[in-house]
Order: C-alpha cells, then structure tokens, then sequence
C-alpha cells in the first residue's frame, strides 16, 4: 500500500529521510511529499495547494493509500480524507488533531513579511524536543522553511460526513494515550469524536519522532496499513 508521508510545519519531504527506507522494507511504498511553499520555492503557496499536492499523491496510488499527517499537517491529512473518503484506506495522525471546518489552518505563531519562520526552540522546551540532540535541534532549525502566510491563515474546509467511515490511527508522541483520549471524550476534538473507528497508539518519543524514533514509527505505520 502507498503511504503518504505529510510533514509539519516548517519541514520538507526529507523530514522523513530515515523513516523512508524502514517503511519500504516492511513491504509498502512510502511516498514522503515536499508540499507547495514548503520546501519547493513557491512562496505564495496556499492551504488549497497543499491539500491538492496530498490529493494528487492519493489519486496516483494505484490503489488505496493511507494517508499520514504529522503535527499540523494531521488536519491535512484528515482534509485528504473529507475530500476522498473512497481513495483513501486509512489516516494516521503524529503528534496532533485534525482542525474544525472553519478554522484557519496553523497561524500559531507571528506572521512577518508573508510567511511565518520557524521560532527558534524555545516554545518547544520540554517534552516536546527533549528526546532531541543538539545537532538534530541546530539541523532543524537551518533547514526550517518559513510557511506561507496563505498556508498558515488557510480557512480549513471540511464538506463530507464520509471522512468518519475512514479509520483513524493517532500516534502519541509527546502524549499519552489516555490524554488523547480524555481531550476527545471532552469535546476538544469534534472531528475525532466522530470518527467511527479510532485506535491509539504510544510511542516514547517527543513531537518528531521522524527524527528520534525512524524505525519504530516506520513500523507503527506500516502496521497501521496492514490493518486495512
């Protein structure tokens, strides 16, 4: 099966460098996108660009795909999802939940000059990075590309009550399960709250296991897909 590897913010197709050939050698074929704006050199890009960069990398599948999303790009994921129901076997979500129609799509942090840079470590101290060497943190940082202010400031567009008949795997990272699980039943996270099949799983690592933890996400991913 195709699995589409979504990175977050600020993170090109080579986020997922080493979770690449792990995938592949536990039989799937990973296809890890460098989204519009992110990593291509299109500076204007905007949410309805990436969204459509993950549809054409689902309807190139040659058959179902599962589509993988990782921190913000979760809500990129679960959109692929709302827009292809039929094409799309399964959704794994890394470190975050999908945004509500409605919502803009990540403008979390200060937009200067049209996009919105990396902000350096410091709103990540803690459980977030602490499983990350210095050299890691200094690679991220140089690499990080700024996101477009029309990426960031997207309206998130959900239309399909479909998308809640695809199953929903959430990878916990620097969460636990039981968390995850305690926001949704409170009515933090519609859109999982609807979700008519969602499983849960752990893995010890902080907010980018891609970096920490290759192998084993690599491994909970392909038995996500083996699953459906």
């Amino acid at each position: 099966m195709d699995i589409v590897l979504v990175a977050g913010l600020w993170l090109d197709g080579s986020a997922w460098d080493e979770v690449v050939p792990a995938i592949a050698e536990l039989g799937h074929r990973p296809v890890p996108l460098t989204l519009p704006g992110q990593g291509d050199g299109a500076g204007s890009a905007t949410l309805d660009d990436q969204v459509a960069a993950v549809l054409a990398a689902v309807d190139a599948a040659p058959g179902k795909a599962m589509v993988v999303g990782h921190s913000a790009a979760c809500t990129l994921a679960w959109m692929a999802a709302d827009r292809r129901p039929e094409r799309v076997a399964g959704v794994a979500l890394i470190g975050g939940v999908p945004a509500v129609d409605g919502d803009s799509y990540a403008s979390f942090f200060e937009i200067s000059d049209g996009v919105m840079p990396f902000p350096g470590w410091g709103p990540f101290e803690g459980p977030d990075s602490a499983d990350l060497d210095e050299e890691t943190k200094r690679r991220f940082a140089s690499a990080a590309v700024p996101v477009p202010e029309g990426v960031a400031r997207g309206v998130v567009r959900l239309t399909d009550d479909r998308r809640f008949d695809v199953p929903v795997v959430l990878v916990c990272p620097e969460f636990t399960p039981a968390q995850a699980r305690k926001w949704i039943e409170g009515g933090d996270v519609p859109e999982l709250a609807g979700a008519k099949r969602l499983d849960y799983v752990d893995i010890d690592s902080g907010h980018w296991p891609m970096f920490s933890r290759p192998v084993e996400l690599a491994r909970l991913l392909a038995e996500a897909a083996a699953r459906e």
